[in-house]
């Protein structure tokens, strides 16, 4: 068991990264009882693995383990989420240019109505929009986190987003 000195150096590098570990295990698993559990076992395997870190960006090492810790609590807990397909119709009329009447849907839409929406995104979506809009990582640090290509955290960016305005537009469209 690490000694008070490593306990001392684990509690500087890793508690000020807390709030982000949670908020990422909160948007995971949709639940907040559920986010404290993964939070509490992810910051009990950092500690266990805290002399084996070899230094660098620890809140993207930190929330590496939360993702992990929170993918493996799903997987023995709730059933899998279905498998996303790529929609071409959807992602060539991001490319279309111009003025985009989703943003100001976006932009007008309500605090509940947002987290509603972003609750419905499938995992992959979620977690990269999560890591990104609320966190501020960067597309490396994502890609760090998740273990897929900045090129994948791209694509993962802007198919949430799409389908997050989608889901926005119909919210107000229902609510008008």
């Amino acid at each position: 068991m690490p000694g008070a000195a490593t306990r001392e150096r684990f509690e500087q590098a890793v508690l000020p990264h807390l709030d982000a570990a949670y908020n990422l295990a909160r948007w995971l698993t949709r639940n907040e009882q559920d986010a404290k559990d993964v939070t509490q076992e992810a910051f009990l395997r950092a500690f266990r693995f805290f002399d084996g870190y070899q230094g660098g960006n620890m809140r993207a090492w930190l929330l590496t383990i939360v993702r992990n810790t929170c993918y493996t609590w799903l997987h023995q807990n709730r059933p899998p989420e279905s498998a996303v397909e790529f929609d071409e119709e959807i992602h060539s009329n991001e490319l279309s240019g111009g003025a985009d009447p989703e943003l100001q849907v976006l932009a007008s839409a309500d605090k509940v109505t947002v987290h509603r929406a972003l609750e419905e995104l499938p995992g992959i979506f979620r977690e990269v929009l999560v890591l990104r809009e609320m966190e501020g990582m960067s597309y490396k640090e994502i890609a760090d986190v998740a273990s897929v290509s900045i090129g994948t955290v791209m694509s993962r960016l802007a198919r949430a987003r799409t389908r997050l305005r989608q889901s926005l537009a119909a919210a107000l469209g229902r609510e008008s």
